[in-house]
């Protein structure tokens, strides 16, 4: 039996195709955002999965590590794959993209109660663009504004949605 507490705490995943990039670097952003506002109490769960099982067990790519380290954000994940059981897991999954918005409705069972959408919908000031694109094939520019991005959208949804 859980307590009233306990049932009152969200879980959140983010996805994106590998992950490898974008959904771990918004997940580490977004525990460390959690914590640095001080509301650890109000989550259960914060974790990060990909759309594809291309990368199952790697560690998220050298420059998604290194950005957010740079920005004194630890990153401790390992790649795996968002299955149809994680929609009754979790009360929001959250992509980086229309692309995985797609896969996941795909995939989402009926009934299911998570939200399923893009992290963009926290782009409450305009500051940035809706879309997390995929800077894989990129440098680290590309990098360093999905960063900003995942700040900027994490504490937006810590404002809104707490």
């Amino acid at each position: 039996m859980t307590s009233d507490n306990e049932s009152k705490k969200i879980a959140v995943a983010f996805v994106c195709l590998g992950n490898i990039c974008r959904s771990p670097m918004a997940e580490a952003v977004f525990k460390h955002t959690v914590k640095k506002n001080h509301l650890e109490d109000r989550f259960k769960k914060i974790d990060s999965f990909g759309t594809a099982r291309y990368h199952i067990g790697e560690t998220p790519d050298s420059r998604s590590s290194s950005t957010c380290r740079k920005h004194g954000v630890p990153v401790d994940h390992r790649a795996q794959q968002i299955k149809p059981a994680h929609f009754t897991e979790f009360d929001y999954i959250i992509c980086m993209d229309e692309s995985n918005l797609k896969d996941l409705r795909r995939i989402q069972p009926k009934g299911s109660k998570a939200v399923v959408c893009m992290f963009g919908e926290w782009n409450l000031d305009g500051a940035y663009d809706k879309v997390v694109d995929d800077p894989y094939y990129g440098g680290v520019d590309g990098f360093e504004y999905n960063f900003k991005q995942v700040c900027n959208f994490s504490e937006n949804f810590l404002k809104k949605e707490l």
